[in-house]
């Protein structure tokens, strides 16, 4: 009988990621991994181990497999993700003693220039450029501001293929963030939006609907950028790159995508800053400068921020009002006529909110239902998600009295944050320690403490 295949984690690493495509096209084309080998003149051994993620491919490997398997340059794109993940991780491709040392997009902390990184996390974050900044974005003509320069098919000009190879990054990114966090990640993103994204910026587009994907793919990276200043603890530089990705939105008249980054983004960082009226002000405007174009499923996003300032506000009924406009929008919402990037926003997605906003209500029956709901469908990849989700039933636990269960859970929680390079989850169990704080004396949150002090040093409190 043959072997089993190894199962992959194409969000692990490039390597991974490039495995599971090619033993995806290599069996669409109904080959063994020895005919193949046979036809691109490499080892059979040689086409298992890249397979596997055991040895990182050669230009000519991947370039061969590409022709040979009709991937029409599928595979080719990923070529800059793996040499730069393979010289991060100082692999040569073609050593002779077997395979090497996995190399993944997680490599250890590169060492900082003394002070840099503090200063970066200490640039404020501003809620009064905001008004001006949804204004401009509320106010703007319509129509696209691009322009298509360039000679017919210029070397230089950006190509369909381009944004698809951008696009299979951009989705790998995503993954990652999801299960590490932005801890060591970002880095990686930042240098790919300098150097590959940044390249596209400045060339020609060949037409303009390949300019406004160009925009809008190019807001996506900065979206990212974004919520992973957030998640460092940057909020500042956070707020900077929203606001670039809004602008790029313009630049690319996708308005409903605009609208996401106003609220959902800004608005949700304005909460996370503490300041619950200008993150009021941003969703509203969103709502009102997407109509009619934005999706259920977008719309229903929209109204979930305004929800959530008004249980800031502690506003109970007009929140409730919003939470009841969300759920009705999101029930008609068919997910194949959606935009990809607001897919995530499930029921379960709904959930998540609806349980915050209890919590900011003081109503923490209602907070652990919803939160059941919400962990109960999350997704076991998105690791940082359920330490923030499984900290906040903690402390309404906690809220609630229920001591033993709310150390129980923080304790899951910890589990989770451990696993991610995460600042926002290490502050969510700060927070459920402050939580427990009047019940420091049971023996419970003192072995809760000693817990966190073990498995979480950074988050002791």
């Amino acid at each position: 009988m043959g072997q089993t295949p190894r199962m992959l984690q194409p969000s692990l690493s490039e390597r991974h990621f490039f495995g599971a495509e090619l033993r995806r096209l290599r069996e669409r084309a109904n080959l063994s991994q020895a005919r193949l080998g046979a036809m691109i003149r490499f080892s059979a051994d040689l086409v298992r181990r890249v397979e596997t993620a055991d040895r990182f491919p050669s230009r000519e490997f991947v370039e061969a497999c590409d022709r040979t398997l009709a991937a029409e340059g599928a595979l080719t794109r990923l070529l800059p993700l793996l040499e730069g993940s393979r010289d991060r991780a100082g692999i040569r491709t073609d050593s002779p003693n077997g395979p090497t040392n996995t190399g993944t997009l997680l490599p250890a902390q590169p060492a900082q220039v003394p002070g840099v990184a503090d200063m970066v996390v200490r640039v404020p974050f501003q809620p009064g450029v905001l008004d001006r900044a949804a204004l401009d974005w509320l106010n703007a003509p319509a129509g696209p501001r691009l322009s298509v320069a360039g000679r017919a098919d210029s070397p230089d000009q950006v190509h369909e293929e381009d944004l698809d190879a951008a696009e299979t990054a951009l989705a790998m990114f995503r993954q990652l963030d999801h299960t590490h966090g932005a801890g060591q990640l970002h880095a990686q993103v930042q240098r790919y939006v300098e150097r590959e994204l940044n390249r596209l910026l400045t060339s020609p587009p060949a037409s303009q609907a390949i300019g406004r994907h160009l925009y809008t793919l190019a807001a996506g990276f900065f979206e990212l950028c974004g919520y992973q200043a957030v998640d460092t603890g940057a909020h500042g530089l956070a707020q900077r790159r929203y606001l670039r990705a809004l602008r790029l939105t313009q630049a690319g008249d996708d308005r409903v995508f605009g609208s996401y980054l106003l609220a959902v983004n800004i608005g949700h960082l304005a909460l996370h800053c503490g300041h619950p009226e200008p993150a009021l002000r941003m969703a509203l405007t969103a709502v009102r400068g997407s109509e009619p174009q934005a999706t259920p499923r977008v719309t229903a996003a929209l109204h979930a921020v305004v929800a959530r300032a008004y249980a800031r506000l502690g506003h109970e009924s007009d929140c409730l009002t919003h939470l009841d406009i969300a759920d009705r929008h999101l029930a008609r919402s068919k997910p194949e006529n959606e935009p990809s990037w607001i897919r995530y926003f499930t029921p379960a997605y709904l959930a998540d909110e609806i349980a915050h906003c209890f919590h900011d209500l003081g109503r923490p029956q209602q907070t652990q239902r919803h939160l059941q709901e919400a962990l109960t469908e999350l997704s076991p990849t998105h690791v940082r998600r359920l330490a923030i989700d499984t900290a906040l039933l903690a402390s309404s636990l906690a809220a609630a009295g229920k001591i033993d269960e709310a150390c129980a859970a923080a304790r899951t929680a910890v589990d989770h944050a451990a696993r991610t390079t995460s600042h926002r989850c290490l502050q969510r169990i700060v927070e459920v320690q402050a939580d427990l704080e009047p019940y420091r004396c049971e023996p419970e949150v003192r072995e809760l403490g000693d817990y966190v002090r073990q498995q979480l040093p950074l988050a002791v409190l």
